[in-house]
């Protein structure tokens, strides 16, 4: 090697152009952590927990999601649901939750809520359709939703998040967070986009089994939970709901009653328990009694009365419904018809 060489003109010309480029990362080395600095402190720890959101894109204040306590998927969603036959079905008592689903052509699917409690999510496929059934316990938000946008499938975990006291789902594949009680997308690439929402029955075993006897019903997931209690006992009659600080309900009505929602209307469930039988706004609605309340005591099955309701259209055909608290009725829908009946 010349030490004592002169510099040509390519080593001059090559030497300023690394002088820039070393000059141009330090500004950006520099730069970078005031950009990430822009963004509130819990949207950088989110993005830490979720590397693949898109928090630029959003449709709600971030303000009103709270930490629900358990991290990421620390409520595992089930992802490889085993089912048997009704007939030999020996653990749930007659009176015991379940969310049942009977698509056209298909085997109807019971979903017991003694799992559910400890899940949330279940990401199933009937026949070639991905499904998800879903299951919000501090909202009593019971929904099954076709699993796919914009013809892609997709699985669901628990972010962990609330919103509104209710459940912020998330879908692997974009790792978009979704409002479980109206299945739309709230945060990341999908936001804007709703998932359909399936017809489904939340009643008692025993409800399902006489209508199905063909029927399936999930079967004990591998993990370690203490199924059959309710970890949330009492809740259903207390008097504020759990991480809320929203608004209560109009006309009265208690935040933690039930009522049953189809779309932007809510019947109060106590009128219709009352009354047995509703025709109103194009919809039949029935109740019946028949399934225990798996928010009251510790024993899910041993719950409160608190019925079964059918909704079907002039035709006799179910209709997609929810049966959530009042408070998340109000929540998710401000502008909502309340249908309380003649007065």
């Amino acid at each position: 090697m010349l030490l004592n060489a002169a510099p040509s003109p390519v080593g001059i010309v090559r030497a300023a152009l690394a002088c820039l480029a070393a000059t141009a990362c330090a500004a950006l080395l520099f730069a970078a952590p005031a950009l990430a600095d822009e963004r509130p402190p819990q949207v950088r720890a989110w993005a830490i927990e979720f590397p693949l959101t898109d928090f630029a894109r959003s449709s709600i204040d971030f303000a009103d999601v709270r930490e629900g306590g358990p991290p990421r998927d620390g409520i595992p969603a089930i992802d490889d649901p085993r089912f048997h036959p009704v007939a030999s079905e020996t653990t749930l008592s007659g009176r015991e939750a379940v969310i049942s689903i009977a698509l056209p052509g298909e085997t109807p699917r019971a979903y017991p809520l003694r799992y559910l409690m400890w899940h949330e999510i279940v990401n199933d496929r009937i026949g070639g359709r991905a499904v998800a059934v879903t299951y919000c316990p501090l909202c009593n938000s019971a929904m099954v939703f076709e699993a796919s946008q914009a013809g892609a499938e997709l699985t669901f975990g628990v972010t962990g998040k609330l919103r509104h006291s209710d459940m912020l789902m998330y879908d692997r594949e974009t790792e978009s967070w979704w409002q479980q009680a109206v299945g739309e997308a709230v945060v990341g690439l999908h936001t804007g986009a709703r998932l359909q929402h399936l017809p489904s029955r939340l009643e008692g075993w025993a409800q399902f089994a006489a209508r199905h006897p063909e029927g399936l019903v999930l079967s004990q997931p591998r993990a370690i939970r203490p199924y059959g209690s309710n970890p949330y006992v009492r809740y259903d009659s207390a008097i504020r709901p759990f991480l809320y600080d929203g608004a209560l309900p109009p006309h009265g009505i208690e935040p933690l009653a039930r009522v049953v929602r189809v779309e932007g209307r809510a019947w109060p469930l106590s009128r219709l328990r009352a009354e047995g039988r509703i025709e109103e706004a194009g919809l039949v609605l029935h109740w019946s009694e028949g399934q225990a309340s798996a928010l009251d005591s510790s024993d899910i099955g041993a719950g409160r009365e608190v019925g079964s309701v059918i909704v079907q259209d002039a035709r006799g055909r179910d209709v997609a419904h929810d049966i959530p608290f009042a408070f998340a009725f109000d929540a998710f829908f401000p502008d909502g018809e309340w249908m309380l009946g003649p007065r």
